[in-house]
This record gives structure tokens, C-alpha cells and sequence, in this order.
């Protein structure tokens, strides 16, 4: 027994030893620079080896049964089996990242409710477009706790308009704080999935969101590529930027119009669309700063002049060579969103269609991850974890 002793503690000696002299050598610094400072772009590596895959994103919360971006979507998403939660973050006046879709408050939030707002009303310009409203921009954070979520498409989810009213606007901290809650709660990994929102148009009012957004993810402890969080933007330059700040896993986003061009680019006079990055050679350049690639679901299975699923595409395997996860959006269930063989021949706004079907479809094409706004339809289709 003092034989078994006495070997641990000279085990422990040179442990401490070692230790000490990485210490000595600066090699923590270079080790805790590399986890926090440096992104892995693609890798072979399958940080999400903890989750049940494919992963289901819940696309805004359970956004197809309460009010998207509040912590009730997000808590029932999570209830659902989520996997990844996914807040939109955009700024306020006096710099603190929140949950919304738009910039603009009107389609969200009970603003015009508000008189003592009335004069905030005004119109601008929006990644080139020009869009009239109320902006988060001209708010501060204790103006926008005032106001209360609203369903975007009430003729399509009356269901959802019951609760109009019922929740704050969240702040990404107390996002983190639910999610971290949670993970106690049921005993599993929940990760969050935020996207930048408008990243140029808030670079330009001095209100850019990249480093905000990285140092408050860090401060709770999300700092490496193993943390579940992915950071995905439609824009290409910030995501090359916060691939420089830090190891936590970031997806690029392309739009749905293959002919379209992310807005930095627009403003940077280039001629990248996203049909481009979606080329086998846009793809290898996306790699090199980015883990994974989130298309709009047509890049993988085209729809035909009738609105009818095509054939998949080469995307999925063009993606995976390079080594990119493949996470498509959006899925939802109804007739709206679905293709017209899917459809169910109920014409209400508000009516579901064959949603199973088209999650077979696509999840048969070997994608890593989708984002779902009924994210319980896609957990069942999905099946239980091996």
C-alpha cells in the first residue's frame, strides 16, 4: 500500500514538473490563444458527436407554435428534443444584442401600441432595401423591455396570436441563462445557434455586433470549436473577421436567389453571388474560414415549374468533400412553405400539409442538420438517437 502511494505521488511530482515547464516555455499562452483566437474552418472532426443527428435547429424557437425569438419558443423547442436553439441578434441604441428577425420592431412587437414611441416611426434604407418602421437602433434596451412579441403571420398561425402579448423582448444573456438552465434541467447539451442580422448596416451606424457578440459568448464559456454554438451570417467579410477572434464554429449562409450577393459584397463592389459559393470551388473557399455551410433548402432538392421536388443535387456531396457541414433552412408544415405534391387540399391559410414527407426527402440526401419551425415533427421524423 505505501509501495501504491508513493508511485501516485512521484506521478503527481512529474505531472507538476511538466506542467510548470510548459508554463515556463509560454506554452499555455500559444495553447489558450490557438483555442480562442484561431478558427478551424471545415474540419473532419464532429464537434457535435454529443447530439442526436442530424441535428434539428429550432428555426426562432418553436416559431410554428408561440411567437418566434422569445424565451417561450426557445424553452419549448428545447422541450421538443431540439438540439440547437436559434436566436437572430440584431443592437439596440445603447449596444446590447436582442433576439429579432428584423431590425424593424413593427412586424414583432406591439410598438404601434405605444404612443410615447409614435415619433420613432420613420423609413431608411436596410441592406439597400427601403423599409419603413420602428428600428432597434433608435432604442435603448429598457425602451425595448417595454414592449411585448407578437406573432409575424397571424393568417398563418392564428394559433400563435393567443399569445400575443405574453413575452418580453430577449436579450442574448438571458437566452444563454435559459439554455444553460435547461441543460440542467434535462440532463443533456443544449447549444445555440445565433445569426447576425444586418451585419453591415450596423457596422456602418457604429453598432457592429461581430465582437459583442464573441466576447459574450466567451464570457459564459463558449470559446472553441467543441462549444455547441454555431455563429452564421448571410454576409461573407464578418464571418472571414470573426474567423480570426475565435474558435467557435461559424456557417455561411446562402440566400435563397442564387443570383443575389451578400450585402458586403454588394458594398464592397464585388461580383460574388451566392450561386458562386455554391460552385465546388465557391464551397472549397467558404471551407477555409467556416465549419459549415447553410443553404436555402432548393440548393439540395430544386423544385420544377409545378412547385413538385426535383431531383437532389450535387450539393450535399460537393460540400462534404471539403469537409462543410450542411445545414438547409426552413422547414415548416404548412401548405404554404410545402411543395404542391405535399400539400393537403385543405385551402385555409393555416393549413398543414405532408411535412413528414418532405423531411424524408431531404433527410435521405445525407444533410447534417435542418432548421424547423415545428422542430417536435422533425425530431420524430428524424428518429431516436443510435
Amino acid at each position: 500500500m505505501v509501495s501504491v502511494k508513493r508511485y501516485a505521488m512521484r506521478g503527481r511530482v512529474i505531472a507538476l514538473w511538466l506542467l510548470l515547464g510548459v508554463l515556463c516555455a509560454g506554452g499555455i499562452t500559444a495553447i489558450l490563444a490557438f483555442t480562442l483566437n484561431r478558427n478551424p474552418g471545415s474540419s473532419s472532426i464532429d464537434y457535435d458527436a454529443d447530439f442526436c443527428q442530424p441535428l434539428i435547429i429550432a428555426h426562432r424557437g418553436a416559431s410554428g407554435y408561440v411567437p418566434e425569438h422569445t424565451l417561450g419558443a426557445y424553452a419549448l423547442a428545447i422541450a421538443m428534443g431540439s438540439e440547437y436553439i436559434e436566436p437572430d441578434v440584431v443592437m439596440t441604441k445603447d449596444g446590447h444584442l436582442i433576439a429579432r428577425h428584423d431590425n424593424e420592431l413593427g412586424l414583432t412587437t406591439d410598438v404601434a401600441e405605444h404612443p410615447q414611441f409614435a415619433t420613432r416611426y420613420r423609413t431608411q434604407y436596410v441592406d439597400g432595401t427601403l423599409v419603413r418602421g420602428w428600428f432597434t437602433e433608435d432604442f435603448t434596451l429598457a425602451e425595448i423591455k417595454m414592449l411585448r412579441a407578437i406573432e409575424r403571420i397571424p393568417e398563418i398561425r392564428p394559433g400563435n396570436v393567443r399569445m400575443d402579448g405574453s413575452f418580453e423582448i430577449p436579450t442574448m444573456q438571458e437566452i444563454i441563462d435559459l439554455a444553460k438552465g435547461m441543460e440542467i434541467s434535462y440532463g443533456r447539451r443544449i447549444g445555440i445557434y445565433p445569426e447576425i442580422k444586418h451585419s453591415t448596416h450596423f457596422q456602418h451606424l457604429g453598432l457592429a455586433m461581430e465582437k459583442p457578440l464573441v466576447d459574450l459568448l466567451h464570457e459564459n464559456g463558449y470559446t472553441g470549436p467543441e462549444a455547441p454554438i454555431y455563429i452564421q451570417s448571410f454576409e461573407v467579410t464578418n464571418l472571414k473577421e470573426l474567423s480570426q477572434i475565435t474558435g467557435i464554429r461559424l456557417i455561411q449562409l446562402l440566400g435563397g436567389r442564387k443570383t443575389a450577393q451578400p450585402y458586403d459584397q454588394v458594398q464592397l463592389g464585388s461580383d460574388l453571388t451566392y450561386g458562386d459559393m455554391a460552385t465546388p470551388e465557391g464551397l472549397r473557399d467558404i471551407a477555409r474560414y467556416a465549419y459549415a455551410v447553410g443553404p436555402e433548402k432548393s440548393y439540395i432538392i430544386p423544385r420544377d415549374e409545378n412547385n413538385r421536388l426535383g431531383q437532389p443535387t450535387s450539393f450535399v456531396r460537393d460540400a462534404h468533400s471539403v469537409n462543410l457541414k450542411v445545414h438547409p433552412y426552413t422547414f415548416r408544415a404548412e401548405n404554404l412553405y410545402l411543395p404542391a405534391e405535399l400539400q393537403s387540399d385543405d385551402p385555409s391559410p393555416s393549413a398543414i400539409g405532408n411535412f413528414r414527407g418532405e423531411l424524408k426527402a431531404f433527410l435521405s440526401t445525407g444533410i447534417d442538420g435542418m432548421f424547423s419551425d415545428q422542430p417536435d415533427i422533425s425530431v420524430q421524423v428524424r428518429g431516436p438517437c443510435e
